[in-house]
């Protein structure tokens, strides 16, 4: 790990490994809280590096520390899923493998929920991380695999890391974007067709509103991206967004067409899946977006948004009783989900169940008032106005 100032996040990431790693090493960028302390007290050995606003030579000055066959990269915001740890022990006793990708849960990320990561791979001298802002050792691996092609890349199935980083909250408190930009765009000025840079700093200024050259960027990288399909899909991927954010759907539309149809891991698709169905069902296209909406469920039944996105079709549709089912599935795996509550109100009322349409009006106007007051008034009153309050 490389760290600077993470005193409140990094117990909860290093007890997650403490019983599965054999060692684990810190590399502290100038901390001025208690991380070191912090870190030597859950069992690290830390060590210091002054920082130069460069990840990867950060990165690459903590692997010379590493004395373990294989190495598992972890940020602070990170924590490893207990549920994964007997998979990986099984592909780290594997011969072939060089390096194992990973699929990371961005939790609360309001895109993407899923991302695969090149975290775990052997202590190999070659094996170099490279771009000074979303390091990656993926170059390195390239080159190892073209001179000592009986080495393999593989992936882990299942969530393997748990991530809080891309949470707004997150973002806004470490001015992510701005540190991401000033480093992204260093490294653009001297690789002007690298599709990855091309991917994520394109998105970045989608993101930050600066649409026009954000897109420019993607399509930059879409002409230069050759055989690397998950690059492929996240630069169709944002410029979906993109498109979708000049209110252009047809473009929009084709974009995540073109995004879902290439071979990567089904949890990548989730994203696109989703937008998908949001534009079409803006279009009208209630069918096709019932199949998009379904294909999330199918790639990932604990996708919450897909079973209330599905049940919106459903209500549209008239079809009461699976809109219900749909509704109930996604406030079993968030009970805290109003507007699930809300529209499950209304679909009880139509089909005259008024007591637990009561209920769940009730339960929605409990949760809106703690996020959202100004839509617990309007609920409230519209149910005064239905005398149902």
């Amino acid at each position: 790990m490389i760290v600077k100032n993470e005193a409140a996040t990094l117990p909860k990431c290093l007890s997650s490994v403490r019983k599965v790693v054999n060692e684990m090493v810190v590399l502290d960028t100038g901390s001025i809280d208690r991380t070191p302390n912090i870190a030597q007290q859950l069992g690290a050995k830390v060590h210091h590096f002054k920082w130069c606003n460069d990840f990867s030579a950060a990165r690459n000055a903590a692997l010379k520390y590493v004395t373990g066959d294989w190495i598992l990269v972890l940020d602070a915001d990170e924590t490893l899923t207990p549920a994964i740890v007997p998979q990986l022990r099984e592909a780290i006793a594997r011969d072939e493998y060089l390096l194992i990708n990973l699929v990371r849960h961005e939790v609360g990320a309001e895109q993407s929920p899923y991302s695969l990561v090149s975290r775990l791979f052997r202590n190999h001298p070659d094996i170099r991380f490279d771009r000074p802002y979303h390091a990656l050792v993926d170059d390195s691996v390239s080159a190892i695999l073209t001179k000592e092609p009986h080495w393999q890349v593989g992936y882990l199935p299942g969530v393997a890391l748990s991530h809080v980083g891309y949470q707004k909250s997150a973002i806004a408190q470490n001015n992510k974007y701005a540190k991401a930009a000033t480093a992204m765009e260093g490294f653009l000025a001297t690789h002007p067709d690298d599709p990855y840079v091309c991917s994520k700093l394109g998105a970045l200024y989608v993101e930050t509103g600066k649409i026009t050259q954000g897109m420019e960027l993607l399509r930059r990288g879409i002409t230069a991206v050759e055989e690397n399909y998950d690059i492929l899909y996240e630069l169709h991927y944002h410029l979906g967004i993109a498109y979708s954010r000049l209110q252009k759907s047809p473009q929009a539309i084709s974009h995540y067409q073109a995004a879902i149809k290439l071979p990567i891991y089904p949890m990548l698709k989730l994203g696109a899946y989703n937008n998908l169905g949001n534009l079409l069902k803006a279009a009208g296209d209630l069918n096709g977006a019932k199949t998009a909406y379904a294909t999330t469920l199918k790639i990932d039944p604990t996708f919450v948004v897909g079973h209330y996105n599905l049940a919106m079709i459903f209500k549209a549709l008239g079809l009461f009783t699976d809109a219900i089912a749909c509704y109930q599935n996604a406030i079993g795996l968030n009970p805290n989900y109003a507007e699930a509550y809300q529209n499950l109100g209304v679909v009880l009322l139509k089909i005259g169940n008024h007591q637990d349409s009561l209920t769940a009006f009730r339960k929605a106007i409990a949760l809106h008032e703690r996020y959202n007051p100004e839509e617990a008034n309007r609920l409230r009153q519209g149910l005064r106005e239905m005398e149902l309050m």
